[in-house]
């Protein structure tokens, strides 16, 4: 039903509305475009904030309307030195800009023909003033200086590179510590310990075969002195949180943490005092070997032996 409006209306042609090759988006979109004042920014930032379509399908419609000859984005530079980008919306496509100028713009220049835009299918009967539109401001960016060369040293001063390390012919993968001498109950022990890790976390449960090629390295820690309960613990504590091969990370701690052996001598244990005694002369408690008498009595001449 067509009602007649005083004000507040845009005038359209229908060879936008009734585009045969411009999809829904683009024709909506041109559609508000030239229903704008000049100066309105029509950037893909502030489409997207009005309309519920994403950036992805704006920039995708702007493109078609720039192809079929409905805008034109053009960049220029201010007077005060920055790059700018001008859209020029035109009502019909393939009309040349006006060299009017625009409330607080400069003369518009004539954007860029291209050769694969299409012909429009209606012709215009007069040429139209061009909407210009500033969408988005860029600043030329300023490089930094690059710093100059370092004035070369003398060659006394210059120390060689270091050399990189030859690997060695077996690699850099260290075997895993095998025991002096293997014991069928001390590979029982070995492997009863691997065995029972999974209760101090479940990451740790392992295979069969896991534990019988880990158990002698367990063995090897516990000939040089290390207890069940040390050797538990360099294998639980301060796991990490992402755990994907539980073997391969015991093998590691087994053969890096490996404690040095133990002396083939024990220390001089410290010895012990002597026992209390009671003196057989005035009762006074003295340390010594045996029973007998203490030190004053004995400097008084009393007996060395007790009486019977």
């Amino acid at each position: 039903m067509s009602t007649h409006q005083a004000d507040r209306y845009s005038i359209i042609g229908n060879h936008l509305t009734q585009h045969r090759d411009l999809s829904l988006t683009a024709i909506g979109l041109g559609a508000y475009i030239q229903s704008l004042p000049d100066g309105a920014p029509v950037d893909i930032r502030t489409l997207a904030k009005r309309f519920p379509e994403g950036r992805e399908r704006i920039a995708a419609a702007l493109r078609e309307l720039e192809a079929y000859g409905y805008i034109a984005r053009v960049r220029e530079r201010t007077p005060e030195g920055r790059i700018v980008t001008r859209t020029y919306a035109y009502q019909v496509p393939g009309s040349a800009p006006s060299r009017s100028r625009t409330p607080g713009t400069a003369n518009p220049p004539r954007p860029p023909r291209r050769k694969d835009r299409p012909r429009p299918r209606l012709a215009s009967r007069r040429n139209p003033r061009p909407k210009s539109v500033i969408t988005r401001e860029r600043r030329p960016v300023q490089m930094p200086p690059l710093p100059r060369p370092a004035a070369a040293a003398p060659s006394r001063d210059r120390v060689p590179p270091p050399r990189p390390a030859v690997p060695t012919p077996e690699g850099h993968r260290v075997p895993p510590p095998r025991p002096a001498v293997p014991t069928p109950e001390g590979h029982r022990v070995a492997a009863a310990l691997l065995a029972g890790l999974r209760h101090a976390d479940a990451r740790l449960l392992l295979s069969e075969r896991d534990v019988g090629r880990l158990a002698p390295a367990v063995l090897a820690w516990l000939e040089r002195g290390a207890s069940p309960e040390s050797v538990h613990r360099a294998l639980t504590t301060g796991l990490p949180p992402n755990l994907a091969h539980p073997a391969a990370l015991l093998a590691h701690r087994l053969t890096v943490s490996l404690p040095p052996p133990l002396s083939a001598r024990p220390p001089n244990p410290r010895p012990r005092p002597d026992p209390f005694q009671d003196c057989d002369g005035c009762d006074r408690v003295f340390r010594a070997p045996s029973p007998g008498y203490c030190r004053e009595c004995r400097s008084r001449g009393e007996p060395k032996e007790p009486p019977p």
